[in-house]
């Protein structure tokens, strides 16, 4: 009995140890409306412009529609920018994280559902890298995954159902999850999450969503990034972190 307590043990650790350093999470952009800055552009000049939009975006070049975007959205007339839409996959994230995302209203998410998919804790879940870096806080973090494994398989074997089991799961649990927001927004939820003051893994999220949205459309997003460099001010106050600079930040999302 001892002996398989010990060999239960040694292999829980093992797979935790393996798995816990293993899988980063991953932005993909997997589609956005065809010639986004065209049709943005295209919209810009609607409001202003004698014609149809049909006519309008027929006789629009991306070195015109660009232009007008900047012109325009630096006006703060931003709502031209929501006819174009992005369409991300987001994966390997904390249920932690995904919590924060859904926070943001004006978008559509469809998530992996831990009512069909089975989870495995020993091998699905994010550790913070405060906990990670920590010999002892990594050993507290991972023999409570490896219980809530247990616990959570055990509960399968008897009959309990998966929506019913996952109830036994952390936040620290892997999720994936589709994202579509339309530019406005998206540059909303990068003001808000690109931010030194977000939580760091959603700020990694955003990071990474900002780099592939400018690279598909840099007139829509060219000067994205947390608030303090898109307007120039930090709207946070007294919660502004000591560390944070503006100048820095400008350097960082001009790079991004």
């Amino acid at each position: 009995m001892l002996g398989e307590v010990i060999y239960s043990w040694f292999y829980y650790t093992v797979l935790l140890l393996y798995f816990g350093w293993c899988g980063c999470l991953r932005v993909k952009l997997l589609r956005y409306t065809m010639d986004p800055e065209l049709v943005c552009g295209a919209a810009a000049l609607t409001s202003s412009k004698s014609g149809t939009p049909s006519e309008i975006f027929d006789g629009m070049d991306l070195e015109t529609a660009r232009r007008k975007i900047r012109q325009v959205t630096g006006y703060g007339h931003v709502s031209v920018i929501e006819h174009s839409s992005f369409t991300f996959s987001v994966e390997g994230v904390s249920r932690a994280m995904t919590h924060q995302l859904v926070r943001h209203r004006v978008a559509s998410y469809t998530q992996q559902s831990q009512r069909y998919v089975s989870y495995d804790a020993l091998e699905q879940y994010v550790t913070p890298k405060s906990i990670e870096e920590n010999r002892e806080t990594k050993r507290v973090y991972d023999e409570a995954l490896s219980k809530v494994s247990e616990a959570y398989r055990k509960l399968l074997e008897k009959g309990i159902s998966k929506e019913d089991a996952r109830f036994v799961l952390p936040n620290a649990a892997k999720t994936n999850i589709m994202v579509t927001m339309n530019a406005r927004e998206l540059r909303h939820f990068f003001n808000l999450r690109c931010c030194s003051r977000a939580q760091w893994e959603i700020r990694e999220v955003a990071t990474e969503m900002l780099k592939q949205a400018r690279e598909a459309a840099p007139a829509l997003f060219g000067a994205s990034g947390p608030t303090c460099v898109e307007y120039g001010y930090c709207p946070e106050g007294k919660m502004k972190p000591e560390e944070c600079n503006i100048a820095e930040k400008r350097e960082k999302f001009g790079k991004v």
